[in-house]
């Protein structure tokens, strides 16, 4: 019986965190990357890479960044598309911290010869 290592537990059991926002009356932006981002590719199986870019401004709250880190993890045994990953991020992060804006940016490292980069935002430009 494989014993499950404290990493591997902290992963599994991964949710994300908030903070109160110190400055909830200020409009200021914050930026994460997270460059070692993995889930698997639903047709092959093979693992695909990325850099997970998230800005946001917060309201109420904020994201606890270890946290966040672990939740990332999760993904690395996932058979996901680059889109259903990169929406799964934006989807969670808005329920958790409720922004007043959210964007987030999956740039997949090539493969196959295409990078993809996916764009999930809550602010509609189509209209521009």
């Amino acid at each position: 019986m494989k014993t499950m290592k404290y990493g591997e537990k902290a992963i599994a059991e991964a949710e994300l965190e908030t903070w109160e926002n110190p400055a909830p009356e200020e409009d200021y932006e914050v930026s994460l990357e997270f460059p070692e981002f993995t889930c698997l590719c639903p047709r092959s199986g093979y693992p695909d890479f990325a850099t997970i870019h998230i800005t946001y401004v917060p309201d109420r709250v904020i994201v606890e960044l270890q946290s966040l880190k672990l939740y990332l993890n999760k993904y690395r045994g996932r058979y996901m598309t680059h889109e259903e990953a990169t929406n799964a991020i934006h989807r969670d992060l808005q329920a958790a911290i409720q922004p007043r804006s959210l964007e987030v940016v999956g740039e997949f490292n090539i493969r196959g010869g295409i990078k993809t980069t996916v764009r999930c935002s809550d602010q509609d430009d189509r209209s521009q």
